[in-house]
């Protein structure tokens, strides 16, 4: 029995109806041939519609084509058809592409009628059936679409039944490839099967998420449809993870997430990466910490959310940012630190050091300062990176932000310090250099935030250390001597009014000791820019002779408005409480208490007779006339126990106002 020169021309001709009862001929015969086992007679018929037919240039030809070898698959039934599977779908795979609609739909149908047949028989090209059903749903015709819905729908029920022969691993690279499309329903589509084979109990879908990760994050960029089929998805994987973590790898997907989480243009995905991550740091503990520049770099960003419609994202943000503290902070894992990659590390938070959030700033600054408590011999190794970067945003609006900052180079200044004794003095120098040379450029700089900073410095660190270095620092600096008149009134007046330095007062009323007297004239030499300074600094040590002799000195001075006023200020200094052992000492009956009222008896000649005149005069008429006449010369003052050379001292107050008197007049010619 062979195929009928009528049936052959039926098979081609144009009305779908000859074609039909040509096809129910072709499938009597095929099934003749079959009930014969004549399989060579049934491979001819199939090559013969697959070669004459199927790529004929005549669509109808085509068609027909497809109608016989569906016919054929029909006629072999169930077990006979899987021995001729490639021969009757290549043919039908390839035409699912014509660019004739209604030949893509024959293919459609044919390719539906042969999987109902071959039901299992068909999985061993299920790759090639997938990657042509997947373009055929994006079909712009609508019967074509239709057919390619039910086709899906029957292929899904194969696959499910039978999910324990299915190749997983030959399919993910296909599957990988079109997860990434772009087209909506594509990924719809993609979507769907993805979902069907992760409920199949005997696949392992998590096993290969890594490889489709980044394309399901990335449809959640689409339609309202597509996004939540796509969470869904996505809420059932990570459920299979949090049951079974040790399936998936971990650390490839970690590095997907942290890139998503970055996404700040969709808030979906951004939430979902980090919803993510904070289930990994839940799973894997400290196995997440060699990401931790990535995970620095998703979540610092988000701190600064402040819309409503972040308002998730940033929760999520902040509650990553705690585990991450939690794990490094861990004492149960010993040497967790070692788990991270500092390098990496520093370099993201030293990027987000100048981010505009102020939440962003303090949470990065936190983190350095907590990486130089858990790893301060290695952190010791980025600091000179990182002092550049803290001095530029010393001048911050947010004091909070000031305060971190500071914070961060005490540790700097610390840490080096137990490294290398003379590299820390050498960095301690060059960063107080460096603020002094901020404060010099910016005076609303110096004005807003000197205070703040060198009080909270003096709290961090050695108080005594930072004000010697900082008179040295200005002592050497003979071109800026108004600048360094400015900071030594600053540093004067911190250091008589801050609880943070009532060490250093204490200290420098014992002059008597070598250690006290070295700091006095070390402060002295500077101090000799600001008069009324000078005069103060010799209060506090109790150094009143020489007071009295450079009060003397104050006639050949200029006494502008601003030393009058500052003179005011040291007045009402004296009736402080930091100046009650001062007061004290009028009624001693010493030598000092001579030399005390002699000071501030020229300190009242000096000032016009205003409030601050007679609240001083009242002062010294308190002084019983007794310790006036009575004063004992037996006990020597403070002043001359303590080997200071005050003569020498003397004449280094006359050349630093010498000098500034020179600098006032050059100015003046200038300005003229």
């Amino acid at each position: 029995m062979s195929l009928s020169e009528s049936c052959a021309k039926a098979l081609g001709d144009k009305t779908y109806d000859k074609r039909k009862l040509a096809a129910n001929e072709i499938e009597k015969i095929v099934f003749e041939y079959n009930k014969q086992k004549n399989y060579g007679q049934i491979k001819k018929l199939i090559e013969t519609f697959s070669t004459q037919y199927c790529v004929s240039k005549d669509p109808n030809k085509r068609k027909g084509g497809l109608i016989a070898i569906a016919a054929c698959g029909i006629a072999l039934g169930h077990q006979d058809s899987a021995q001729f599977m490639n021969e009757l779908l290549i043919p039908v795979l390839n035409n699912l592409m014509d660019n004739d609609t209604r030949v893509r739909y024959f293919a459609a149908e044919s390719l539906y009628n042969i999987a109902k047949i071959g039901r299992v028989s068909i999985i061993t090209l299920f790759p090639e059936i997938f990657s042509a059903l997947s373009r055929l749903v994006s079909d712009s015709d609508v019967s074509v679409k239709n057919a390619s819905e039910l086709l899906d729908r029957l292929l899904k029920d194969i696959i499910t039944e039978n999910s324990s022969v299915f190749d997983l691993q030959s399919f993910i690279p296909l599957l990988r490839e079109r997860v990434l499309c772009k087209n909506s329903f594509a990924r719809q589509f993609t979507i769907s099967w993805v979902s069907i084979l992760n409920a199949c109990p005997d696949i392992n879908m998590i096993f290969y998420l890594n490889e489709i990760l980044d394309g399901l994050f990335s449809m959640l960029d689409d339609n309202a449809e597509i996004q939540r089929m796509c969470e869904t998805l996505l809420q059932q994987f990570l459920k299979n993870i949090k049951h079974d973590p040790t399936s998936c790898d971990l650390a490839k997907m970690t590095n997907i997430l942290i890139l998503h989480a970055q996404n700040g243009n969709h808030e979906l995905i951004q939430f979902t990466a980090i919803t993510w991550l904070r289930e990994f740091l839940h799973i894997s503990g400290v196995q997440m910490l060699p990401y931790a520049s990535g995970i620095f770099s998703a979540i610092l960003p988000c701190l600064a959310y402040e819309s409503e419609s972040k308002k998730n994202i940033k929760d999520n943000a902040i509650l990553v940012n705690k585990l991450m503290l939690d794990l490094i902070s861990s004492k149960e894992n010993v040497n967790v630190i070692e788990n991270v990659d500092l390098e990496s590390v520093m370099q993201v938070l030293k990027m987000h050091l100048v981010h505009s959030s102020v939440n962003t700033k303090v949470h990065t600054l936190s983190w350095i300062h907590h990486f130089f408590i858990e790893a301060e011999s290695e952190m010791s190794k980025n600091a000179g990176n990182l002092l550049p970067v803290l001095l530029s945003i010393l001048n911050d609006s947010c004091d909070e932000v000031v305060l971190e900052v500071l914070a961060v180079i005490a540790d700097i200044v610390k840490s080096t310090n137990e490294q290398n004794s003379e590299f820390n003095q050498l960095k301690y120098r060059e960063f107080l250099e460096s603020l002094l040379q901020l404060f010099r450029e910016d005076k609303n700089f110096l004005d807003n935030r000197g205070s703040l900073i060198i009080k909270h410095l003096c709290a961090l660190l050695n108080a005594e250390h930072i004000y010697r270095t900082m008179a040295e620092i200005l002592s050497n600096d003979k071109e800026n001597v108004r600048f360094a008149s400015i900071i030594v009134r600053k540093l004067n007046s911190i250091l008589f009014t801050s609880s943070e330095l009532f060490e250093l007062r204490t200290t420098l009323r014992n002059i008597q000791n070598q250690k006290s007297a070295d700091l006095f004239t070390c402060l002295y030499k500077s101090w000799s820019h600001c008069p009324i300074s000078t005069i103060s600094i010799c209060l506090l040590a109790n150094c009143f002779q020489h007071v009295s002799d450079l009060v003397l000195l104050f006639g050949n001075l200029e006494m502008t408005v601003d030393y009058l006023e500052e003179i005011d200020k040291l007045i009402q200094l004296i009736e402080s409480p930091i100046f009650a052992s001062l007061r004290l000492t009028l009624v001693s009956k010493s030598a000092d208490s001579e030399n005390l009222a002699n000071a501030l008896y020229g300190l009242l000649m000096l000032i016009p007779q205003t409030k601050q005149f007679d609240l001083l005069k009242n002062r010294l008429q308190c002084i019983p006339i007794s310790c006036m006449t009575n004063s004992s010369r037996s006990v020597p003052s403070i002043e001359s126990q303590s080997g200071i050379d005050f003569e020498n001292l003397k004449k280094h107050f006359q050349h630093i106002q010498k000098l500034h008197q020179h600098k006032r007049k050059i100015s003046i010619i200038l300005n003229s």
